[in-house]
């Protein structure tokens, strides 16, 4: 059994923040820097991938320092560097990916490529230290939406995924189809409390062969048809109606699909995860149908749930107690599948 303190430093740049961790024991979070990019994308409407890349460049090496100064730790206390290596935009993963290679190298420290989603996952272990596999775990961000059986540390099965849109990606374009602008989800979930959920029925979509997949292009298309009648027949749009009415739709069906996962499979504990795990209609909904079946449910923090190092370290804490570790040809993987290894 392993009984000396391990400190891990993640390293995060999957898409537009730049973050750097550290984490003891997968577990105890001692430092969360974060330098977030959303003021300059949300000029462009969404996050442009060269843009990304450059800013990360920028804000790498700042982050780093001050989440060991943060810490209290030096280069001489860190057992390994973990960092994102997939899914995400390219050229934000190699900056990141880059940059720890670097360091692995000339600290010759182990070197561990974290899966992007089991580190949203992963972000479930930092403040609900009673966790363990396995569960099941909803991962929703905007480009995933997953049903997850967590079988054990670092061993997944994907049970159910979004067969077009994901539940973030359709908030974004809702978003910005009532001129909300981006990011589209806190702004859907913001307008949304003052609107009414009732007011406007639009669907909710199935997939006939497989119960746990999700589909939510329709429901978006749904809703743009709804703005464009309204305009043709010179109807006064209720933003906070569609923006209700939306979110409505999208909650329902994830509490569905995974409602119906956790009975058949039998579990009594489930988990969200992802960016869009910060929305608080979702976290209310399946606070109550949780207490109806009497399952346990587990969700992080809003800042852990959107993309962080903290998830990373977390992750590679139990990659590198089962030895898992890789070699400086470590690459991005842009379209890297869960439970897939390089």
């Amino acid at each position: 059994m392993n009984t000396k303190d391990v400190c891990i430093l993640g390293i995060e740049s999957s898409c537009d923040e730049t973050a750097a961790s550290v984490v003891k024991n997968g577990r105890e979070v001692l430092s969360n820097v974060i330098s977030s990019q959303i003021a300059i994308h949300t000029e462009y409407g969404g996050v442009v991938p060269e843009i990304a890349s450059r800013k990360h460049i920028e804000n790498i090496n700042f982050v780093i320092k001050k989440a060991l100064s943060d810490a209290d730790k030096t280069w001489d206390d860190i057992d390994a560097i973990a960092v994102t290596y997939g899914p995400g935009l390219v050229g934000a993963l190699l900056v990141g990916v880059s940059e720890a290679k670097a360091l692995a190298f000339a600290l010759d420290k182990p070197l561990i490529g974290v899966h992007h989603i089991e580190g949203h996952i992963s972000a479930n272990f930092v403040e609900n230290k009673e966790l363990e596999p396995p569960f099941l775990c909803l991962v929703v961000s905007g480009g995933h939406t997953h049903l997850v059986i967590v079988k054990d540390y670092g061993k997944y099965e994907l049970i159910g995924r979004t067969r077009d849109d994901a539940a973030g990606e359709a908030f974004d374009k809702v978003a910005r189809s009532i001129g909300l602008g981006y990011p589209g989800g806190p702004k859907v979930d913001k307008l949304a409390k003052e609107g009414n959920p009732e007011a406007i029925e639009f669907p909710r979509a199935s997939v006939r062969d497989s119960e746990y997949d999700f589909s939510f292009s329709g429901l978006k298309s749904a809703v743009l048809n709804y703005l464009n009648q309204c305009e043709m027949k010179n109807i006064e749009v209720n933003k906070a109606d569609v923006a209700a009415s939306f979110q409505k739709a999208v909650v329902d069906v994830l509490v569905d699909h995974s409602m119906k996962a956790v009975e058949n499979y039998g579990f009594d504990k489930i988990a969200i995860a992802g960016g869009v795990a910060s929305n608080s209609a979702i976290r209310e909904a399946f606070s109550k149908e949780c207490a109806k079946r009497n399952i346990t449910f587990y969700h992080p923090s809003p800042i852990f749930c959107t993309d962080n190092a903290v998830m990373i370290a977390s992750a590679a804490y139990y990659e590198y107690l089962n030895g898992v570790t890789h070699g400086y040809d470590l690459n991005a993987v842009p379209n890297l599948r869960l439970g897939e290894r390089i």
